[in-house]
């Protein structure tokens, strides 16, 4: 794939015509062509071919960044820097927000560009009217460098400056062209490319160590133009490791199958309700900002066509129970389909909550009879995270299998090869007693988690971690301290600050803590407080309902499905791991702990902490409380046993 819209030697590039450069980005620009960026493009180019004279190395304009769907306005390469300008033509200040979406671009390259891990990165905003500039203070760990502004006249000095500063050897332009880009977008991220227009193979990684998401893309939709041709009704499992992208799979499929114009129909379905609301809103938005140059859309029709694309399951359970008509779309992907309800939880609603007395289906039984009413082919994919349900009455993909097993034996079945059997529990019975069709696809089964992109061993990590295989948690913690931070406090001042420190510029950070955690709240923490979790998510640093400001606190139920960068998670002795007594399982209610000592429950607990640990991409630290002897809901010997387990595996 051709990364730019433009390349050069710098040399070549001074030596052309800026109306042959101009008409090279123009004939490479795949969008409807703004005179705005037009005049932009022309005055970058003007002032680079000053700027840039008698300088060795190459220029790129408009450089690709996979993973958030956009492009670096210009990268130069010149000795062993490499810098990432971000244009302001017509600007006569450096924004907060531009500059923090230069730091991004730069991390990105960092991060996820092979040939980028090694050197050392300029991000360098240009705001060509401004009277202040700033040069380039310090550089991170990483090598990342602060950024520097600039202005037109003022922007041939700088370079001049950091070049000299720039540590490394020369850089080798050639290797660096052809080395992969593996980004790792966060699943926002990844919805708002899909939705405009991108392949899941441009915001992907491609590296040979993880099944590709494209190859079980490609399987997914492989397996739909069968069941069209065949007339058939098809049930597709797919798993993953967390954060492997399993809702990313969803999201591609979603959208380059649902075509309206051709009568092709296909929609992400979720019970998580804050999952679909912050997509839903961030499709939205994303669509009324890049339409304000072109042509402007009322929020309210972008969030209309927002929700056609991904929608609460819960509301296309309730209109199958109005008609008996078959759904809208033949194409139907079931996120977190392990979520759904069993038969008593399902039973229960439907007689309390919907007024259908004798209703006596499970979820997952109710929802392939709604698909099956199709009278040709219908397909329905579900999205399966093993270990991951955390609400009373979730069924487990056991469920599904036993509904098509006993209601649906015509359905052709199509399931992953893993070896978990966390995923799919009694799989191989399964495949030996189901009389129906059925076969095992390699490709619906994702190997690595895609969340954490700083290393693949974190889920396992803290699974070993919750399950007190302290050898195991022990071994993975050397392997992963040095690309994964995690640190263990006592102080929450002292987690907040560590935070601060580590995030840069459009790094989302905040504070979790289990729905369980009731005694938190001595420390400010109110897990009981409501957020709005689409403001939440994402609104920016300046507003306080931000997760930005470390005030409002998500539990399970707001993050899982969801991801952040960084995160505090504040422990509380609902959960107390200890390293010589066994595991204490408890829920606060009234003035007083109780033992929780059903085993389903206790599972539901352990995982509530599976979810909260595996949120973080870049690295986390872990807020565990003193404790307080004086009151008897926060004994502090209890909160001082899961800080000596903790701290006897992260070691800091």
């Amino acid at each position: 794939m051709k990364r730019a819209y433009y390349s050069s030697e710098i040399s070549d590039f001074i030596s052309e015509s800026p109306n042959e450069i101009l008409g090279t980005l123009i004939k490479a620009h795949e969008f409807n062509l703004e005179e705005q960026q037009r005049n932009a493009w022309i005055e970058q180019i003007d002032l680079l071919q000053e700027s840039l004279h008698g300088l060795p190395g190459k220029i790129y304009f408009e450089y690709s960044i996979p993973r958030v769907g956009k492009r670096v306005d210009v990268i130069v390469i010149s000795g062993n820097a490499l810098l990432s300008i971000e244009f302001k033509v017509g600007a006569d200040h450096h924004d907060s927000y531009a500059h923090d979406q230069a730091l991004d671009y730069a991390l990105d390259l960092k991060n996820f560009h092979e040939g980028s891990h090694h050197l050392d990165i300029f991000p360098v905003l240009v705001a060509t009217h401004a009277k202040m500039t700033k040069g380039a203070p310090h550089r991170f760990d990483d090598g990342v460098w602060a950024v520097t502004r600039s202005n037109s006249l003022e922007l041939r000095n700088h370079i001049d400056s950091i070049l000299k500063i720039s540590k490394g050897p020369v850089v080798s332009i050639k290797d660096w062209e052809k080395s992969g880009y593996k980004p790792t977008p966060t699943i926002v991220e990844a919805a708002k490319a899909l939705y405009s227009g991108h392949q899941v193979s441009d915001i992907s990684r491609s590296d040979a160590g993880a099944i590709n998401l494209s190859t079980t893309s490609e399987a997914l939709k492989k397996i739909i133009d069968d069941s069209i041709a065949k007339k058939i009704k098809t049930i597709c499992l797919v798993t993953g490791v967390p954060g492997a992208g399993k809702t990313l799979v969803g999201l591609d499929l979603a959208s380059s199958w649902n075509n309206p114009v051709a009568n092709q129909h296909a929609v992400l379905l979720s019970g998580n309700g804050p999952l679909v609301e912050i997509l839903q809103e961030a499709l939205a938005r994303d669509e009324v900002n890049r339409a304000k140059l072109s042509s402007p859309i009322k929020k309210s029709v972008a969030l209309a066509k927002a929700k056609s694309f991904i929608q609460n399951i819960h509301h296309f359970r309730d209109d199958g129970l109005k008609s008996e008509q078959p759904p809208h779309e033949k194409v139907v992907i079931f996120d977190e389909a392990q979520r759904a309800w069993n038969l008593d939880q399902t039973s229960k609603f439907m007689k309390t909550k919907k007024g259908v007395p004798n209703f006596s289906k499970s979820e997952p039984e109710f929802l392939i009879e709604l698909m099956d009413r199709h009278q040709d082919w219908a397909v329905i994919v579900c999205l399966v995270g093993g270990g991951q349900e955390i609400n009373t009455g979730e069924a487990g993909i056991a469920e599904w299998l036993h509904a098509i097993k006993e209601k649906f034996p015509e359905w052709s079945v199509c399931l992953p090869k893993t070896s978990s059997l966390q995923d799919i529990p009694n799989l191989e019975q399964f495949i030996n007693s189901f009389k129906g069709e059925s076969q095992v696809i390699p490709q619906l089964h994702l190997t690595a988690s895609m969340r954490s992109f700083r290393s693949e061993k974190v889920s396992d990590f803290f699974s070993a971690l919750i399950e007190k295989d302290t050898l195991t948690a022990k071994h993975l913690y050397q392997e992963i301290k040095d690309r994964y931070p995690l640190k263990v406090t006592r102080d929450l001042l002292d987690a907040k600050e560590w935070i601060k420190q580590k995030a840069r510029g459009n790094e989302r950070f905040g504070i979790l803590a289990s729905s369980g955690a009731g005694r938190l709240k001595a420390h400010g923490l109110d897990v009981k407080g409501r957020i709005d979790p689409v403001m939440w998510f994402l609104n920016e640093k300046t507003d306080v309902r931000s997760s930005y400001f470390m005030e409002d606190i998500a539990t399970e139920f707001h993050v899982q499905g969801l991801e952040l960068d960084w995160t505090c998670l504040a422990w509380d002795i609902d959960f107390l791991l200890s390293l010589n007594n066994p595991t204490k399982f408890r829920t606060f209610a009234g003035t007083k702990w109780n033992t929780i000592r059903n085993e389903a429950d206790q599972k539901y607990l352990k995982n509530k902490y599976r979810v909260l640990l595996t949120r973080a991409r870049q690295g986390m630290i872990i807020y565990v409380p003193q404790g307080d002897n004086t009151d008897a809901t926060r004994p502090t010997a209890d909160y001082d046993e899961i800080y000596s387990y903790l701290k006897s595996i992260i070691t800091d």
